[in-house]
């Protein structure tokens, strides 16, 4: 018994000593996008501080495909070491709802860290589309249903569910139209391709500023701090609505409890200085940190949620 008990406070230990010698070498950030999406942006501006107080390298690497699955992959069979990090997105789970069989199991295989940031997205129009507000938008498709067009990143993605779940909610037949990223949408929406679609405040904000295009609501039920002059989708009518694009840390599942709490500490520790609020801000995106365990909990009501949007959206899993 006693030798047990030596065992298992010298495991202990030895879990202790490896939390305060990490890192020994550099740590990779896997993001599951192209460059200059919100989970890149994300990673890349935690990325030069949080090099500086772990005293080694992080480098982040692009691995875009399968909708981010190529990236959430890698980091699952990945060493549970520490030394691979994923920067999770909210199009992540959307995947168990999307795809039949998936082999990689968010919850089972990856190891939360912790939120990083949030923000809402934009209802927005071409400047020369009529509708001013949000109830002329909802007027003027039930004055033409199935002919106006809503663009989307793909389907199944936040801003998909975002949309379909702004036209269930105000009634609306609008066809929709799937692009490979924002800036493809809003090059459409100049077109006269899209009539409405969700993006990133990031993304929207020079066509916006250049009025180009104009932004008649944000997804979130607070107004955005870097619009306030925006109504949210709640106060245009729609109660209750509330969706946001979201970006947080993960590890592989078999990290041990010690070294998710360092690296929960540490990029806390990061994000919280008023000059990254102020950078992540000016991105249209707000600091939201949390622990470990409730980063894993918000984790599994998201899976929920989408589950059911994709399921009343009537999209078929692959």
């Amino acid at each position: 018994m006693l030798s047990r008990v030596a065992a298992v406070l010298l495991a202990c230990v030895a879990c202790a000593a490896h939390a305060q010698d990490y890192p020994a070498r550099p740590v990779r950030f896997i993001v599951g996008f192209p460059p200059g999406g919100g989970p890149d942006v994300t990673a890349r501006a935690i990325q030069q501080k949080l090099s500086e107080n772990l005293g080694q390298p992080v480098v982040v690497e692009n691995r875009p495909g399968a909708a981010g699955f190529l990236a959430i992959e890698r980091v699952a069979r990945a060493a549970a070491d520490g030394y691979t990090l994923l920067m999770m997105s909210s199009n992540d789970t959307a995947l168990p709802a999307l795809r039949k069989k998936l082999p990689v199991d968010l919850t089972r295989d990856l190891a939360a860290v912790t939120l990083v940031t949030a923000g809402p997205m934009a209802l927005v129009v071409p400047a020369a589309l009529p509708a001013r507000n949000v109830k002329e938008l909802i007027a003027h498709a039930h004055a033409q249903p199935g002919k106006l067009t809503f663009g989307s990143g793909g389907v199944g993605g936040t801003v998909h569910l975002t949309g379909e779940l702004f036209t269930s909610m105000a009634k609306m037949k609008v066809l929709h139209v799937p692009y490979k990223g924002s800036a493809d949408i809003l090059a459409a929406m100049l077109g006269g391709q899209v009539d409405f679609s969700f993006p990133s405040i990031t993304i929207a904000r020079p066509l916006m500023d250049a009025g180009r295009v104009r932004a008649l609501a944000v997804t979130s039920t607070r107004r955005a701090s870097s619009l306030p002059a925006v109504p949210t989708l709640d106060e245009a009518g729609l109660a209750g609505f509330d969706r946001t694009a979201w970006y947080g840390v993960a590890a592989p599942a078999g990290v041990t409890k010690s070294l998710i709490a360092r690296l929960n500490g540490e990029i806390v520790k990061v994000v919280a200085t008023p000059e990254m609020k102020e950078l992540f801000n000016r991105q249209g995106l707000e600091v939201q940190t949390n622990t470990p365990e409730q980063f894993a909990a918000f984790i599994k009501s998201e899976i929920r949620q989408n589950g059911k949007l994709v399921e009343s959206a009537g999209v078929s899993p692959e």
